[in-house]
């Protein structure tokens, strides 16, 4: 079942298929790898940028080979359910560079899952007491360190398109 309005044809689902892979392809590379001419492939990238489906292009870094060996998944709860405690924690944690990922959650005993990834145990410490602790309202934080990345990807299934 399709959430989104745009209709999208073989052509649009292997140009998503080939820059999840590969963010920095050229469009001469990416025209001749989906197998159109080069205008109208770049015309289908930017309809697909314009309806929100492509968002952006990033480089993928290797935070271990960074010096940014160890992530943590916290749970974070709130003392109150407010809008007001909510927008706070959210404001807050967007300015923490650390963060890659925050989510309100529901369905465990905490409101926050954070992804945060830091050089060592010493910087996480120094995060989680002078940074998540001192923002208004959080009541309670449960650390899970990560052991070893089984999936990790940015890539979105596309085979329900």
């Amino acid at each position: 079942m399709k959430s989104h309005p745009f209709q999208m044809d073989r052509y649009d689902r292997h140009i998503l298929a080939l820059l999840q892979q590969d963010g920095g392809l050229s469009n001469l590379q990416l025209a001749e790898r989906v197998g159109l001419s080069p205008s109208p492939c770049s015309r289908r990238v930017q309809k697909l940028e314009e309806a929100g489906i492509i968002r952006g292009r990033a480089a993928l870094l290797d935070g271990k080979a960074l010096g940014l060996g160890l992530t943590v998944l916290i749970q974070i709860s709130m003392d109150r359910h407010t809008p007001e405690r909510f927008e706070n924690f959210e404001a807050t944690v967007r300015g923490f560079e650390e963060v890659q990922q925050c989510y309100l959650i529901t369905g465990q005993s905490a409101d926050y899952l954070l992804k945060v990834v830091v050089p060592d145990m010493d910087s996480y410490q120094a995060f989680l007491l002078d940074k998540i602790t001192r923002i208004e309202g959080v009541s309670g934080v449960h650390s899970s360190f990560v052991m070893r990345r089984v999936v990790d990807t940015t890539a979105l299934p596309l085979n329900y398109l």
